[in-house]
């Protein structure tokens, strides 16, 4: 190879990798600056993959985080292709979390290996708003392959961890690609002051944010338009308001 080729070769390479960088930096925000400053970009990475899990008892039935990912999902443009195992999912509580049900298109598979294909076909069509797995098991070579396929389209994919006992879910400490990984617990709905159930509230926890740091939230959840909120009592309380940083994660 001359100099002149392997000039050219090199600065191809280069853009190729400033390129990726620059549809990093693309991003969907939450709208609460404690959570956003927490993330590279000050937003939720697009053209990436993203790691949701339920925390506590809700490990096993992920309501509370398909509802987080509902709502991610609601806030993009175009249709979501939610991939799963189990035909359990309620629509009705995905469209309160603003995933209105003609946006879903849903893919029943019988096992992990095959939801993990058909998501990964999901992000290469690239004409998807976000694309959503459940899935128990996610390899770090399964993921850098959803990771890149979300990079080459601009497109969400979302990694939905879901077990069916209890002592799986120690699974969700493997490292794997993703750009971040949340874990979501239900909390005691919001008081109101009349009898009646309030809005629920999450404890949120952004356990690794690649280039960014780590912290919990308290926070309410998604509402029609698919947006999380802090809740009223916090807001004004000096520090409650601020996520607690769990320390720095490369």
């Amino acid at each position: 190879m001359g100099p002149k080729v392997a000039l050219e070769s090199l600065r191809a390479q280069i853009a190729q990798i400033e390129g990726r960088e620059r549809r990093a930096r693309s991003v969907l925000p939450f709208g609460i600056a404690e959570v956003d400053s927490r993330l590279p970009g000050n937003g939720l990475a697009i053209g990436a993959l993203h790691e949701i899990a339920g925390g506590g008892n809700g490990a096993v039935d992920g309501a509370a985080a398909a509802l987080f990912a509902a709502g991610i999902a609601a806030r993009t443009k175009g249709k979501v292709l939610w991939c799963i195992t189990r035909p359990d999912l309620f629509a009705p509580a995905l469209a309160q979390a603003g995933l209105a049900p003609d946006r879903v298109i849903y893919v029943e598979a019988g096992d992990d290996k095959t939801v993990l294909a058909c998501v990964e076909e999901g992000l290469r069509h690239g004409g998807l708003g976000a694309v959503v797995a459940e899935v128990a098991r996610l390899s770090m070579t399964a993921s850098r392959r959803l990771q890149l396929a979300a990079e080459e389209t601009q497109s969400i994919g979302i990694a939905l961890r879901r077990w069916r006992r209890q002592t799986e879910t120690a699974d969700f400490g493997q490292p794997t690609a993703a750009m971040t990984r949340w874990r979501v617990s239900a909390l005691p709905s919001t008081a109101l002051p009349v009898p009646g159930v309030g809005r629920h509230r999450w404890l949120v926890e952004l356990i690794r944010a690649r280039a960014g740091e780590s912290a919990d939230f308290e926070l309410e959840a998604c509402d029609a338009a698919g947006r999380l909120a802090l809740p009223a009592d916090l807001v004004h309380r000096p520090g409650a308001a601020e996520g607690r940083q769990r320390g720095a994660s490369g």
